[in-house]
């Protein structure tokens, strides 16, 4: 099948790279020239708008950073809008806000464009894989036309409603997420500032009620100081912000969200953007002076 990617990312590349083992015909797009080479070495066709990735492919992918991003893919000079035909489908697999997702389809529904919003969770090493969570919302045939393709991507494959529902699920697997690793934080540096071996309380606890799939993934590169991007402390901000906006025009409170994307702030402004999400630790270490180690 003639598919199409834009986004070579983090989270992109890998997607990408499983579409192209599982034998499909796969042009991509990026602004980063060392991906594109190396999916081009994998046997992608490279691609140098996203017109011309629209132009060659049935089913375009796109997992860019945020809603302005897929707006500027889709819509801007050059997008994958100009190289559109009727009966071609977009899917969305960033994470946005889904009010944007609703005006994305609407847009291109107008050219006679399916759209899926399809964000995922799980990380890079489940990317790489091909096991991440993706979550998809949409027209519900449309879903089971291309659910074949997700399924080359990831591990679990859930439709959940209509446009929109897939990123307003995401969102609250985000929020959920942060506020885990900073329980996770909260409870280690307490056991360190006691004086216990960090190590030997996640062998005690990690297998009972607090364990988790965060607890598992993300204090052991506490404990590592290994705190190499999985997912970026920006990507989460941006997350939580998506969150704290629909929870707005929702009129939903999100307090413990509210404080999360605070210690988010700081652990930013500390120089640490770039870290992985569990670097959140970093803020508790930072206020009781010590290290999770």
């Amino acid at each position: 099948m003639k598919l199409g990617f834009i986004g070579l990312g983090i989270m992109g590349k890998p997607m990408a790279k499983n579409l192209v083992k599982a034998g499909h015909d796969l042009t991509v797009f990026d602004f980063k020239e060392d991906a594109v080479e190396e999916l081009v070495a994998d046997g992608a066709t490279e691609a140098k708008t996203g017109k011309e990735v629209a132009e060659k492919s049935d089913v375009i992918f796109t997992m860019v950073p945020n809603s302005p991003n897929v707006e500027a893919a889709l819509f801007n000079e050059g997008g994958v809008a100009e190289g559109l035909t009727a009966g071609k489908t977009v899917i969305d697999m960033s994470s946005i806000n889904p009010l944007a997702s609703q005006g994305f389809a609407k847009r291109l529904a107008k050219l006679n464009v399916g759209f899926l919003d399809a964000p995922v969770s799980g990380g890079e090493p489940k990317a790489i894989d091909g096991s991440i969570a993706i979550m998809v919302g949409g027209d519900k045939d449309l879903y089971e036309k291309n659910k074949d393709l997700l399924e080359i991507m990831g591990g679990s494959v859930t439709y959940v409603g209509a446009v929109g529902a897939g990123n307003t699920t995401k969102l609250a697997n985000q929020v959920i997420v942060a506020l885990n690793i900073a329980a996770v934080s909260e409870g280690f540096a307490l056991a360190k500032k006691a004086g216990l071996d960090p190590k030997m309380v996640f062998d005690a606890i990690h297998t009972g009620l607090a364990g988790s799939t965060v607890m598992d993934a993300k204090v052991p590169m506490m404990i590592d100081r290994n705190f190499k991007p999985g997912f970026r402390v920006d990507l989460h901000i941006k997350d939580l912000q998506n969150a704290l906006d629909t929870s707005h025009a929702l009129h939903v409170g999100l307090p413990l969200t509210a404080e999360v994307m605070e210690i988010l702030q700081v652990v930013k402004n500390d120089g640490n953007g770039g870290d992985d999400h569990s670097a959140i630790a970093k803020f508790y270490e930072k206020i009781n002076d010590l290290t999770i180690d």
